[in-house]
């Protein structure tokens, strides 16, 4: 950023470079998370659903009807 006899101008392109290694690392950053956020995300839709498969089945096995029939 600065020339080699010690001024210290800053031009444009010094400007637009870092900007754009700024935003480099913050989309690398929201990608890592999203990924995250994702899989995180499936983990519990995959439990409540296992939850809601097994709730369900002990109430069906609980309140079974029994049903009888006499013949005359």
């Amino acid at each position: 950023m600065s020339d080699d006899n010690g001024s210290s101008k800053i031009s444009r392109d010094d400007i637009k470079s870092k900007l754009a290694d700024i935003q480099g690392e913050a989309t690398d950053t929201v990608e890592g998370a999203k990924n995250q956020l994702v899989a995180v995300g499936i983990g519990v839709a995959l439990v409540l659903l296992l939850l809601a498969f097994f709730l369900g089945r002990r109430g069906g096995v609980r309140k079974s009807t029994i049903i009888e029939v006499k013949r005359a």
